[in-house]
């Protein structure tokens, strides 16, 4: 599955000279690919098999500083249109903090061509949709007073000019006092192979980015100036982390600099590293291995500064819940089918984010099943994202179903890198032991067999919904 993003606004869309009447939409394209021949991490390239911690020598990755994180998104699709929707976070802080969330994702906080805040412009002004620069510090302090790691959703593959040079909108102000180098930069600054906005610089190092000029991160000035902007968003403004947006149009190897030269690679930093799901014609391959490998090829090309969501883990199990394919939820090894099962560690695991569900619906999540959806990623190894909606704009019950898993993910001590044990994986049966102290059952099969968790060696229901269970083991007789 490909995921081609277009984002484009009607209001004074400067930077969009190609489309300037369109509506504020954000559409996503999907076109079935065939499989790639990488069917297992042992099969591939030997340089590229050592990506992955999960190798042949038995050895395991334990990242740091976010091993036991707890992320949610702050924000969907539609909440630039909520006024102050950085008070209505603010208000929100005790409870995310009785959650047990780590780490808050929150809205590109810059001024932006569209609401929603994907069309960056003047990077320094945060009078945004979402709220202003005072109110944006109010939120971050207050998080960190409980506990949470502010992440800011940084913009940098493109940026909307203010002014034109040769009929098209490539030139950049700077109309905000700051610290650091200035950015009111000239068409040096866009990609000279940007097939829109007449750049000079080097050739883009990623994919292009259609409605807006393409930032040339070859630039050495250019990189200079952003790493000063990240550096004042953490100092002055109050981020301890970067999701990174659209990690695909520009070279892993600048991230690596822009972490370093900032949050460092102990804190939670994660890209949006959209990779192609192979299909046959209508039908969701099983093999997701070439989608996986590209993600740890990027995360390895990053210096493992990043984290990358986990778009395999995703596709298969929505797939699973969907259509009642529950063996493909163990991979030809016995491993986890997404990234999950090679580098947990770095997979950061979702049921829905704001373009694949919200308003937009792009590639939703069966919404009858989200809540076993949820009761997979909090049970398994990985970085669990919580989305905003599904906590506060579905109903006390899923609610309910959330708040009892992350409760049960603390007092069972999992983190990123927890031993997953499959012990079924068929059509209507999915069974995995975490860690000794957590077994989930999802699929419509009642009969779990000798499979049911013994009340005699300490296991004990701890919650259930239609079609899961989870048991956690709490003594042993």
């Amino acid at each position: 599955m490909r995921f081609s993003t277009s984002r484009q606004t009607a209001s004074s869309c400067s930077c969009l000279s190609r489309s300037c009447n369109a509506k504020a939409i954000r559409t996503t394209q999907y076109r079935p690919r065939s499989s790639i021949a990488a069917t297992t991490l042992q099969s591939v390239d030997s340089d590229v098999a050592r990506v992955a911690p999960d190798c042949s020598d038995g050895t395991t990755y334990h990242p740091k500083g976010y091993n036991g994180a707890l992320m949610l998104q702050a924000f969907a699709w539609d909440s630039c249109f909520q006024h102050n929707w950085y008070g209505t976070v603010m208000s929100k802080v005790q409870d995310l903090k009785a959650l047990g969330i780590s780490h808050v994702w929150l809205p590109p906080p810059s001024q932006s061509v569209s609401p929603q805040g994907y069309m960056p412009g003047q990077l320094y002004n945060l009078t945004s949709k979402y709220g202003n620069r005072e109110q944006l510090m109010k939120l971050n302090q207050a998080l960190q007073l409980a506990g949470i790691h502010p992440i800011a959703d940084v913009v940098i593959n493109h940026r909307c000019a203010d002014e034109m040079d040769g009929g098209v909108y490539n030139r950049f102000r700077d109309d905000v006092d700051h610290k650091g180098r200035r950015i009111d930069w000239g068409k040096w600054a866009i990609t000279c192979n940007d097939p829109a906005f007449q750049g000079s610089g080097n050739p883009d190092t990623g994919d292009d980015y259609g409605p807006a000029p393409d930032l040339d991160h070859a630039n050495p000035e250019l990189r200079a100036a952003l790493k000063d902007w990240l550096t004042w968003l953490q100092r002055d403004i109050g981020f301890r982390g970067w999701r990174l947006d659209f990690a695909r149009g520009y070279g892993a190897q600048f991230v690596t600099e822009y972490v370093d030269a900032t949050t460092g690679k102990d804190h939670l930093n994660v890209g949006e590293f959209w990779v192609d799901l192979s299909w046959s014609g209508p039908h969701l391959d099983y093999n997701q291995d070439g989608a996986r490998q590209r993600l740890c090829n990027w995360i390895r090309a990053n210096g493992e500064r990043s984290c990358a969501f986990d778009f395999p883990t995703k596709g298969q199990l929505q797939e699973a819940v969907k259509k009642c394919q529950y063996d493909r939820l163990r991979d030809s090894k016995g491993k986890a089918p997404g990234l999950l099962g090679w580098w947990p560690g770095k997979a950061v695991t979702f049921v829905e984010n704001h373009d694949t569900g919200s308003t937009q619906q792009h590639w939703p999540f069966p919404p009858q099943h989200v809540a076993q959806g949820y009761a997979y990623i909090l049970t398994h190894p990985g970085i669990p994202c919580l989305f905003w909606d599904h906590l506060f704009g579905w109903g006390e019950a899923l609610r309910r179903d959330i708040a009892g898993l992350a409760a049960l993910r603390r007092r069972c001590a999992l983190e990123a890198d927890s031993p997953l044990t499959i012990l079924a994986a068929e059509k209507d049966l999915y069974v995995a032991r975490v860690d000794g102290s957590l077994v989930l059952k999802m699929g419509p099969r009642f009969d779990m067999g000798s499979l049911l968790p013994r009340k005699d060696e300490g296991w004990v229901l701890a919650q259930s919904g239609t079609d899961w269970a989870v048991w956690e083991r709490r003594s042993s007789q």
